[in-house]
């Protein structure tokens, strides 16, 4: 497997100890490469080359099997809880070891939520995605308003896949978490600054 995206996740568990006893238990078929504590520290529970139970049902740009296509990375978070500095950092440092490594781009570093917007709302809206963009490990749009009836066609050249109120939670969750209502302007110029920079390439 050559990893052309990275999934970020965060647990939903109370501790690390718990995430990861979970994580590496095959009972409950799932598991993720890469496991990041509170204090940022990262532990590798699966071979970034092999295939992990991660991502499940989903799809991004043209892939439909992101088990197969991407590194998962699992951050300790409780699902509301702050994501604490040091954890922020060490998901940076680990972050830029994976791009390097596999030579992904920024764009291809995206939330469990993103591609599976139906079932999933993970990291979250305390995930700090603005942070990642500004140290080159992630990507945000610049402001812009368009026509509301282009945001599906420019949400689906950026890579997401599913009906326009999933994905408009989806992109609301992660780029305006503040937002409401139906499609605005805002959230089209949004949008399409994403599909013209970062259009999907998998």
């Amino acid at each position: 497997m050559t990893p052309r995206l990275v999934v970020l996740h965060y647990t939903a568990m109370a501790s690390f100890a718990e995430a990861r006893a979970r994580l590496c238990d095959p009972a409950h078929e799932v598991s993720a490469h890469w496991l990041v504590d509170v204090d940022g520290r990262a532990e590798a529970l699966v071979a970034e080359g092999r295939r992990a139970w991660h991502a499940g049902a989903g799809a991004w740009g043209g892939c439909t099997d992101v088990n197969s296509a991407s590194v998962g990375i699992e951050i300790q978070n409780d699902g509301s809880s702050p994501f604490p500095a040091r954890q922020m950092a060490g998901v940076e440092r680990l972050l830029a070891d994976v791009l390097g490594r596999w030579g992904i781009a920024p764009e291809g570093v995206i939330g469990h939520s993103d591609m599976a917007p139906l079932r999933k709302q993970d990291p979250g809206r305390r995930f700090d995605w603005r942070a990642l963009a500004s140290a080159g490990l992630s990507v945000w749009p610049e402001d812009r308003v368009a026509k509301a009836q282009g945001f599906t066609s420019w949400a689906a050249e950026f890579g997401y896949r599913g009906p326009e109120d999933a994905v408009l939670a989806a992109f609301r969750l992660r780029f305006r978490p503040w937002g409401r209502g139906p499609v605005s302007a805002v959230d089209a110029g949004l949008m399409q600054d994403l599909a013209t920079r970062f259009p999907a390439v998998v």
